[in-house]
């Protein structure tokens, strides 16, 4: 038995090892060719479109007053001309929607639009006299975020949707760097893009406009996960075409694509992934070619908790959205139809994000206590803990 524990902790600690040096290394390779890429040339390419696609930026707000605002000026300010802001107010009871009328001179635009996505009763559709490219949803909350991003593709007009969460701050080439992904392949359905933690951050009118570090250790320790998270896993099976999640603070999605696999989920906890396997099925399983994208910079900008008890809910709130999506999607794992995403990045997600807080655990309890019999070899712990912490340094740096 304990033969049996031992050579299940030491092929773990390989696999996990060896699996984050092998995806530091496609992430780094994938990094060097985007780079490479990011010439004049390419950065003119959407710039120099006589006919850039539309894109619909779709905001999700409930009770956003304090912000709403600025968030809306941020948005209108962005280098990408092309675009639409679709603001969703979810049923607030604050003042969200009497200062985007104030502010942005909404009148009532009682148009006809089609509702593909069912949604939650939508009370009114405003326009801005101000800002033509403003549209505004009144709609009663169904308590879900999922309900108000399917209300807001409901209304767009563009071929792609942008979903973004009310306090994202966008990058002002963000949707230039986003939409590249598609006019370089028509298989491309979906890019996401890495996520910053700007805790700390100096912001100005609704940007980041100096980079700061944290002064909340729990901050810090974010910037660091993000990191590790976007630009390995991330990168990595983006490199592979094997993404199964784009982050619901920044979404670009084919509008159409979305609609056909029924949008996103309202009864779903991590709707996000959800959205995104859904969609890497509906094309793998009818042989359907799909590309879905990462752009590895910076793209936008999110506050993160800053305590224990707000980072604890946060992550136990992710774990059971994890575990949920892993069970309604339990048919892509292991079929040979979905390719890289359920032959690899699927099991490995099972392994080491579903079942590694558990294993992980798991094996602090049980050295604890082999350490109290006096059955540890001390020598062979010392040089686990060793190579382990040298893999960790190494993927970081």
């Amino acid at each position: 038995m304990a033969t049996a524990f031992t050579v299940m902790v030491i092929a773990y600690f390989v696999v996990w090892n060896l699996s984050q040096f092998l995806m530091a290394g496609a992430a780094a390779l994938q990094l060097w060719r985007y780079q490479r890429r990011r010439t004049p040339r390419n950065r003119a390419l959407v710039a120099n479109l006589a006919s850039p696609p539309l894109v619909s930026i779709v905001v999700p707000a409930h009770n956003e007053g304090l912000t709403i605002v600025e968030s809306v000026r941020a948005l209108l300010a962005l280098d990408y001309e092309a675009r639409e802001i679709v603001i969703v107010n979810d049923g607030s009871s604050d003042d969200t929607l009497s200062r985007l009328q104030h502010t942005f001179q909404l009148v009532s635009a009682p148009v006809a639009f089609e509702q593909p996505l069912k949604t939650a009763a939508v009370r009114g559709v405003f326009r801005s006299v101000a800002e033509p490219a403003l549209i505004v949803i009144d709609k009663e909350s169904a308590g879900c975020k999922a309900d108000a991003c399917n209300a807001g593709i409901n209304v767009a007009s563009g071929g792609l949707v942008l979903i973004i969460d009310a306090d994202t701050m966008l990058e002002p080439d963000a949707l230039s760097r986003a939409v590249l992904p598609f006019l370089e392949d028509a298989t491309t359905v979906a890019v996401g893009g890495y996520v910053a933690i700007a805790n700390g951050s100096h912001i100005e009118g609704g940007r980041v406009a100096d980079v700061r570090m944290p002064r909340s250790w729990w901050a810090r320790f974010q910037i660091l996960e993000y990191m590790r998270s976007s630009l390995l896993f991330r990168v990595a099976c983006a490199a592979h075409n094997g993404l199964t999640i784009i982050s619901g603070a920044f979404g670009l999605f084919r509008r159409d694509a979305v609609i056909e696999v029924g949008g996103y989920d309202h009864t779903a906890i991590g709707e996000d992934m959800d959205l995104t396997l859904r969609l890497q099925y509906a094309f793998r399983s009818r042989r359907l070619p799909i590309r879905i994208g990462f752009v590895p910079i910076p793209v936008c900008w999110t506050q993160g908790p800053e305590d224990r008890r707000s980072l604890c809910a946060q992550r136990c709130r992710w774990r059971r959205g994890l575990l949920q999506v892993l069970w309604r999607h339990r048919r892509a794992i292991a079929n040979p139809r979905m390719g890289i995403v359920g032959m690899v990045v699927l099991p490995y997600t099972i392994v080491f994000e579903g079942l590694g807080p558990l294993l992980e655990v798991s094996g602090y309890a049980i050295t604890t206590a082999a350490a109290l019999i006096g059955v540890v070899n001390w020598s062979h712990f010392r040089v686990t803990m060793a190579v382990s912490l040298l893999f960790g340094a190494a993927t970081t740096l």
